[in-house]
Order: C-alpha cells, then sequence, then structure tokens
C-alpha cells in the first residue's frame, strides 16, 4: 500500500534511547540499543500492533509504504475526532487521489511510547480492518534501525552505535543477505528503496509492510514480456489502497526475482497500476507518476527476518522458510528454496523500556 503525499510530519511518536545493548560478535565497540520490541499480530496478513489513542484501544498497522503516519476517516469517526479540512495538501496512491483532512489527538500510545498533542493528518476511502485506526508510517521508522520478526511475531527498534562496517544481523552467525538501500528518487516521498532484478533486469523497489502482498507495475511487467493477455496470466482480486479506485490486478509468470545473492526461480508475481494519477495544487491536469516499479509487501517479511539499518543504510534478510511472494511462487523440481541456510534463533538484546 504505497501512499504518496505531500506532507511531512516529525516524529510520529517520541523514543528514547534504551540503555540495554547487545554487543555485535566480532567487534567490541558495537553495540545496538533496543529501545523497544513490540508484539505483533497479522491483519489482512499485515503487521498490527496494539495502541491507543485518547485511552481507547486501536490496532496500528505497521505501514512502511506510507510516507507519513496518519488516520483512517472512518477510524477517526468510531473515535469521536473532530475532523477539519487539511486545506493544500494532496494524498495519493494506487488507487488515485484521497482528499486530506487533519484531527486532534490529545495521546496517541504504543507500547510504552507516547506522543502527545498530535495534529495527525485523517484520510483514506476504506476500511483495513475493524480495529485498525493508525497507519504507523516511514516518517517514523526513517529515524531508527527497525527489524521485522514475523515468525516471532515481533517488531524490533534499535539505535546502532560505532557499528560502521559491522554487520548488524545479529540473529545469523552463519551471514545474512544485504543490499544497500537507494536514495529516494524523490526527496519528497522518502521510503525503503531497494534495487531488485527481475528477469535478470534492475528495478527500484520499496518495502512496504502495509502491503499484504507483493507486486510490480504493470509497466514493468509488460517490459518483461508480461501483460493481462499473455498465457498463464490470470486475474486476481483487486488491490485495496486508501484511494477511492479499486485497480485491477494480475499474476503473471516470471522468469526470476533476485535481491543481493537470494533468488527465485519462475515465481509468479502480482501487477497492478502502481502509477497515482493525481492533480498537482493549482493544476486541473491529471498526472501520473510512477516512483517505484515494485513494491515488497508483507508476504516477503513473513518469509524473511530483515533488519532496516537506516544507520549504515543497509537492508539484512535472511530466508526463514515459505513462499516469499503469494501465490507460492512455481520451482522447478529439484530446485531448492531461496537462502536456504536456517541459522539458529539466538537470543536477543535485552528488553529496556524506552524513556519518554
Amino acid at each position: 500500500m504505497v501512499i504518496r503525499a505531500r506532507l511531512l510530519l516529525t516524529a510520529s511518536i517520541a523514543v528514547g534511547l534504551a540503555t540495554a545493548s547487545l554487543t555485535v560478535a566480532g567487534a567490541s565497540s558495537c553495540k545496538l540499543l533496543r529501545i523497544a520490541e513490540w508484539p505483533i499480530q497479522l491483519e489482512n496478513q499485515t503487521p498490527i500492533v496494539d495502541g491507543a489513542i485518547n485511552g481507547r484501544k486501536i490496532g496500528v498497522q505497521l505501514n512502511t509504504g506510507s510516507t507519513n503516519s496518519l488516520i483512517l476517516r472512518s477510524a477517526a469517526d468510531r473515535l469521536g475526532l473532530t475532523r477539519q479540512v487539511a486545506r493544500g495538501y494532496r494524498a495519493f496512491g494506487v488507487g488515485g487521489e484521497t482528499y486530506v483532512e487533519y484531527a486532534f489527538v490529545d495521546e496517541l500510545k504504543i507500547g510504552e511510547t507516547v506522543r502527545k498533542n498530535w495534529r495527525a493528518f485523517v484520510l483514506g476511502e476504506h476500511d483495513l480492518g475493524k480495529d485498525i485506526a493508525v497507519l504507523l508510517g516511514y516518517d517514523f521508522f526513517e529515524q531508527i534501525d527497525v527489524e521485522f520478526d514475523l515468525a516471532n511475531n515481533a517488531v524490533r527498534l534499535f539505535h546502532a552505535k560505532d557499528c560502521d562496517g559491522v554487520s548488524l544481523a545479529y540473529w545469523a552467525p552463519g551471514g545474512a543477505g544485504e543490499v544497500k538501500l537507494e536514495a529516494s528518487l524523490d526527496p519528497n516521498y522518502p521510503l525503503i528503496d531497494l534495487t531488485v532484478q527481475i528477469n535478470g533486469k534492475p528495478a527500484r523497489a520499496v518495502l512496504d509492510s502495509g502491503s499484504s502482498t507483493s507486486m510490480m507495475s504493470r509497466h514493468l511487467a509488460a517490459s518483461l514480456g508480461v501483460t493481462p493477455e499473455t498465457p498463464g496470466v490470470r486475474a486476481t482480486a483487486r488491490s485495496v489502497d486508501l484511494g477511492r479506485k479499486l485497480p485491477d490486478s494480475w499474476i503473471g509468470p516470471f522468469q526470476s526475482f533476485a535481491i543481493g545473492d537470494e533468488i527465485i526461480r519462475n515465481p509468479a508475481i502480482r501487477f497492478t497500476d502502481l502509477d497515482a494519477s493525481h492533480t498537482e495544487i493549482g493544476s486541473r491536469v491529471p498526472i501520473a507518476t510512477e516512483l517505484w516499479q515494485m513494491v515488497l509487501g508483507a508476504d516477503f517479511l513473513r518469509a524473511h527476518r530483515v533488519l532496516v539499518a537506516h544507520s549504515q543504510r543497509k537492508f539484512y534478510f535472511t530466508y526463514v522458510g515459505g513462499p516469499v511472494f503469494t501465490p507460492a511462487p512455481r520451482r522447478q523440481a529439484g530446485t531448492t528454496p531461496p537462502d536456504s541456510r536456517r541459522p539458529p534463533e539466538t537470543t536477543p538484546p535485552d528488553h529496556a523500556a524506552p524513556a519518554l
């Protein structure tokens, strides 16, 4: 669910640093300070943590595909928040444009972290689940190193100290895959940008924990010879985003998908219109933008343990089992799943509550 908005928030939640730390093997000076560990559950196959707005329990979707943290419009109504028009703002995603409002929240709480007096943006045309009220976006995650360990129902937040040149995949003594985080193609829309390869050709992708499935753009698929009319392609459920439209989508066969040294042969990958049609302020001419060619969704995260190390501009990952894409990739007989190394689980650093 890539959401791009012409607005920018400061820290969504005030986060302090923990005092307990993990010393990374082979580097006595490198320490990972664990800020928090959030237990997660899956709603529509996306990671959800418990939170509260003004003392009322809510679900918070961890959504690295949204540039900004926000409240869903339907949830604002359920919570009795007064909505006001946010004049001069535009927000748009896969489903097209959605108008922007704002509401004042006295307190947003997630675990032991608290944000007071939040002027929250409110948008979205669709419910994402009966309990989901807040999308915690990239404006929060870009400030920290974040580990997605969905196999163990956890997301962990870290601050790295003196760790230049050291692998931060502390759970993987046998080594982990890694790729660099790319600079955003548009500084107005910073997200977790990566370079992957489809059929041996490079493509720009974003990690979107708010999308239940990975998908590529229809334009990229067509450039690789796969269209809705290609034999073996089938239509699938429409993509749900915050815009008004529900774009058509298909699942098609591809030769390979690669990230770092991990390769999947003959995957079946969803494709749709990832370009977001919108109208710039002061103009009535629709503009179509496509900053990314592929979205790596929560299905990728369920099959991997991932650490997004903003402190190093690196993305660490190990394969933990199961299909990387939904539906499962078609594999040739006799092939092995990607990164078949399965290092034993190690104990994560001792938990320390964040200072407020």
